[in-house]
């Protein structure tokens, strides 16, 4: 079995279990994006900042803006962007979670385009397809991210936003365990990167079906090859998550970012000049 495809099972088993990311938002969140009371996450607890929706973000909505959910199902995101207004695709390897976009969807009564699909292959969309893309954290769950900077700039319009989530690789560093006092503690050390394809003995640990393949990034991977794939990044911000060991040091595991497909724009003085939302 590939292991994209058995880390889509996994997660398939997480949702049946009540896995966080996978429960769909309430009628009254949703009722309350549409009234303008929203707020949408790439990163455990950060809101993203509404200026980072900007240009599209007018009038308090994202009316007709195209708008990809990659890897984002689970009925959360989505739904708030709809209510907003937006054209939205979701795209998302796994079953259980493409349901509840299609559960709250049915329930709210708005169309959205669900695309079950593996983003380690090239993305099933015509190049310069949407205005923006949404990209939780879960390149964790793929060897190569360049692929999907280099993906994202193809399908984006010139002036096009991606906004994405990303852990920055240092939670990779070891596994723990809780003491009397339910403080983290270090159980394992593991040598970077973490790659369980490439480390037999590693590998072992995820042979279970609940099991799904994680990969450790470095920042040169992230944001790195955001830039290498031609955006420009104009702003990020740092998150952490509850109860880990990381986060009792207070020492931030994940970044989101926003980044531009540059627009090119024409000029008299300047014909090559290049500009940015």
């Amino acid at each position: 079995m590939d292991y994209t495809e058995k880390n889509a099972k996994a997660i398939d088993i997480w949702v049946d279990e009540g896995w966080e990311w996978g429960r769909p938002i309430s009628r009254e969140v949703f009722a309350k994006s549409r009234n303008g009371d929203w707020s949408v996450l790439l990163t455990p607890f950060k809101p993203v900042p509404k200026e980072w929706f900007e240009p599209y973000y007018k009038n308090a909505k994202l009316t007709g803006v195209k708008l990809l959910g990659l890897a984002s199902g689970g009925g959360q995101q989505m739904p708030v962007f709809a209510a907003l207004g937006a054209d939205c695709t979701v795209l998302d390897y796994s079953d259980r979670q493409l349901l509840s976009e299609k559960v709250v969807a049915e329930r709210e009564g708005y169309d959205i385009n669900i695309v079950k699909a593996d983003m380690t292959a090239p993305l099933p969309f015509c190049g310069e397809s949407f205005d923006m893309i949404f990209h939780p954290v879960s390149n964790c769950y793929v060897e190569d991210v360049y692929h999907i900077w280099n993906e994202c700039y193809r399908i984006l319009k010139p002036g096009g936003v991606l906004l994405a989530g990303m852990d920055n690789g240092a939670s990779y560093l070891f596994n723990y365990d809780y003491d009397e006092f339910d403080i983290p503690k270090l159980s394992k050390m593991y040598k970077m990167p973490f790659n369980p394809l490439k480390n037999p003995e590693l590998r072992e640990e995820f042979n279970a079906p609940d099991e799904a393949f994680e990969f450790s990034h470095t920042l040169e991977e992230q944001i790195g090859g955001q830039l290498k794939a031609g955006f420009a990044l104009t702003d990020l911000y740092e998150d952490m998550d509850a109860g880990t060991l990381l986060a009792h040091y207070n020492f931030p595991e994940y970044i989101a970012t926003r980044a531009v497909k540059p627009q090119v724009t024409c000029s008299h003085h300047n014909p090559r000049a290049v500009s940015y939302h």
